[in-house]
């Protein structure tokens, strides 16, 4: 007794002592409403809500299953009785199959089993609402773990864009000459590697250029290491902007810089190393306010359409270019071709 006094129960009956009798019956179980009508019913739902109705079926205007049927479409989770005599049996299994009822009974009843049934419809109707809060607090958790899902995965995604960030500075850093900002030892090594074995796939000219910029020891006693470090800084601006958008250049320690340019011949690398010394000769060098004169001796080395080569040849040949044009005074430029390319050839410029 008691345990279901939350649940409400209409009784709709147009004969009034049935009505007193069945709300004084079942209030100790129920909070029990009553209408004498189908309209009355319905008025009943437009104010509050209802979670058990008990209809008689014979009723004037609207029957006991018609209110069913309605109350089916305009509260759903009512969980819906019918009383019928046995007579309507027939307008019984009507109500099953438009009203859907949950059970219907029939005149005149008996107490036990009328309380029986109405206890195990608000049975039902409390573990089916239990079963509705479970699901939506379900509902409810999975929205929470999905948001917290999401919201650690965007912290991880942004975790790893930074982490490759970094990553991608230090390899920056790592492979950046720290004083010129131009690619060092390394960056340069590997890019050349790089287009040396692209010429196995597309066979093409390659040159290899080293510039040393001439008596910077003078540079560096004169104007001590800060002025010497100015010298390089910009040296290292007037060697990249002389040279092609697809040639590299880069710095291999010291007063030494190294340039890769790809696809290019004997001819086109005279060219190259010839504009490269004639554009550092013209340049203003200064150091608080003081001009300095640099000068570059270029060496280049070239290997042609369809010669194989390794990197380490392909330097020495570059060197040994760097050091005829320092054997020729300086400030020159010389290229030399590799065996099995054109005939070496040098370029020799006016010192200044």
């Amino acid at each position: 007794m008691g345990t279901n006094r939350n649940c409400s129960l209409l009784v709709v009956d147009d004969e009034p002592y049935i009505l007193t009798t069945l709300a004084a019956l079942l209030s100790p179980d129920f909070t029990v409403l009553t209408a004498d009508s189908a309209e009355a019913a319905q008025q009943v739902f437009a104010q509050q809500s209802v979670d058990l109705i008990l209809t008689d079926q014979k009723m004037p205007i609207m029957s006991g299953v018609q209110l069913l049927e309605w109350v089916r479409e305009k509260s759903p989770w009512t969980i819906r009785l019918l009383m019928t005599g046995f007579a309507e049996l027939e307008d019984a299994v009507e109500a099953i199959n438009r009203g859907k009822v949950y059970r219907y009974l029939f005149k005149p009843w008996r107490v036990d089993e009328l309380i029986q049934v109405l206890r195990e419809a608000a049975e039902r109707f409390t573990l089916e609402r239990e079963n509705e809060r479970l699901v939506e607090e379900l509902r409810q958790v999975n929205l929470q773990l999905e948001q917290r899902v999401l919201e650690r995965t965007h912290r991880l995604e942004e975790a790893n864009h930074e982490l490759q960030q970094k990553n991608m500075m230090l390899e920056k850093l790592a492979l950046t000459d720290p004083l010129t900002g131009v690619p060092n030892r390394r960056a340069i090594d590997r890019l050349a590697d790089a287009e040396i074995r692209r010429r196995t796939r597309y066979p093409s000219a390659l040159a290899l250029g080293l510039i040393d910029a001439d008596y910077f020891r003078e540079i560096n006693r004169r104007y001590l290491y800060p002025g010497g470090d100015q010298v390089l800084i910009d040296l290292a601006k007037v060697l990249n902007t002389s040279v092609r958008t697809v040639d590299t250049v880069g710095r291999v320690g010291g007063e030494e810089f190294i340039v890769v340019a790809p696809e290019t011949n004997v001819e086109g690398a005279m060219i190259l190393a010839e504009r490269v010394r004639s554009a550092v000769e013209i340049s203003p060098f200064s150091y608080k306010n003081e001009p300095i004169q640099v000068t570059v001796s270029v060496g280049f080395a070239v290997v042609d359409i369809g010669v194989t080569v390794e990197y380490d040849q392909l330097k020495h040949y570059a060197a040994a270019a760097l050091g005829e044009a320092k054997a020729a005074g300086r400030n020159r430029s010389f290229v030399r071709a590799l065996p099995g390319s054109p005939g070496s050839l040098s370029q020799e410029s006016r010192s200044s």
